[in-house]
């Protein structure tokens, strides 16, 4: 061999042990770190049979906002009986918990009964979003907008929630038909950008995707697996979120264009609730929630926003985006944990202030 080739030889010899010391340091760092590279693992829940009482259970507490502790005596005694066979082990993992109360009609919210004479009602009609799924039950939109109308105009308007988790459509308009002998003079539709009707087809496409608002992919009960590079997963997994992301992007710009049939049975619901309400002298007002992602950035969903605007503007539907209230905030800020991003009570008072001034006009007209 001449001395060019044992130089080039000895080059790359020198070149791949430092590659692989480089390695090793890495993944000695993952290890040494333990699980603080591990994600965290999803929520849990637990409720009764009647769904008067639920607990939404995490299994950190970043933000101090959890003041309920499942291991302490008082909650265990307090809460046990909810999930007798699963308490322990949701005590172990997600001690933290958020409580919701639920009237018969499976709102969080007081018994709802006849309107009060002289009185304006206000019925927000959503999902999770609008519920407050990890939000204490008086820091919701729903209940700060009450309060804020409570003061713009005393004892003119009550605000009520017809929300319920996990609603899309079809379900949200038998919900809103629901609502109707209760007499509201506005309906304040709190949407979410995952509410549009879908197709079989369409729908088949959501095991592919992640939906910008749970984390569905470390769920607590799932076997664990050891990899036999930490440094490894954690880095395929960084790859594997971003094609993830780039799959639900566009999965939620798809859901309200015509590549979803579904866009266009959504638009009848909407157009035949403004109908209903009119004819009874009342009022439909639209209000999309962004997803709470890229605010503090180039928000991905801004096209979804303006189909929606251009939708209701076309048809004399009221309209009143939150998007602008939350917009240029850190996202993560505006989340109820890291693996739960869903409007936390700071989302939740700024949503209620933008929407105070629009519903208080709205439910004088």
């Amino acid at each position: 061999m001449s001395a060019r080739s044992r130089s080039i030889v000895q080059g790359l010899a020198l070149a791949a042990g430092t590659v692989a010391l480089f390695l090793l340091v890495v993944e000695g760092v993952f290890r040494l770190a333990g699980d603080r590279f591990r994600p965290e693992p999803a929520t849990r829940r637990i409720v009764d049979h009647g769904w008067t009482t639920l607990l939404d259970c995490y299994p950190s507490n970043p933000r101090g906002y959890f003041d309920i502790d499942l291991r302490t005596s008082e909650n265990d005694a307090k809460y046990r009986h909810l999930a007798p066979h699963r308490f322990d082990a949701i005590q172990h993992g997600h001690p933290w918990a958020v409580e919701s109360r639920y009237n018969t009609l499976r709102f969080r919210d007081a018994p709802l009964g006849p309107k009060p004479a002289g009185v304006r009602r206000v019925m927000v009609l959503g999902d999770s979003f609008a519920e407050g799924q990890g939000v204490k039950q008086d820091e919701t939109a729903v209940a700060v907008l009450g309060r804020l109308l409570a003061v713009r105009a005393p004892g003119r308007v009550e605000v009520r929630s017809a929300a319920r988790r996990g609603a899309d459509f079809p379900e949200l308009y038998a919900t809103f038909e629901e609502i109707l002998p209760y007499e509201p003079d506005l309906v304040v539709y709190a949407l979410v950008l995952n509410d549009a009707v879908q197709s079989p087809e369409f729908k088949a496409r959501q095991q592919y995707v992640d939906d910008w608002i749970l984390d569905r992919a470390n769920l607590p009960d799932a076997p664990e697996a050891r990899p036999w590079s930490l440094a490894f997963d954690f880095f395929r997994g960084r790859v594997a979120a971003w094609q993830l992301g780039r799959e639900t992007t566009r999965w939620y710009l798809d859901m309200w264009s015509e590549a979803n049939p579904g866009w266009r049975r959504t638009q009848e619901y909407l157009l035949d609730m403004d109908r209903q309400l009119r004819r009874r002298g009342a009022r439909l007002v639209v209000a999309p929630w962004p997803l709470l992602v890229g605010l503090e950035g180039r928000y991905p969903f801004e096209g979804v926003h303006e189909t929606i605007r251009r939708f209701c503007l076309a048809n004399g539907i009221a309209h009143h985006d939150l998007l602008p209230a939350l917009r240029g905030r850190p996202s993560a800020d505006l989340w109820v944990h890291p693996v739960d991003r869903h409007p936390n009570d700071v989302a939740q008072r700024l949503a209620a202030a933008s929407l105070a001034p629009e519903v208080e006009k709205l439910a004088s007209e």
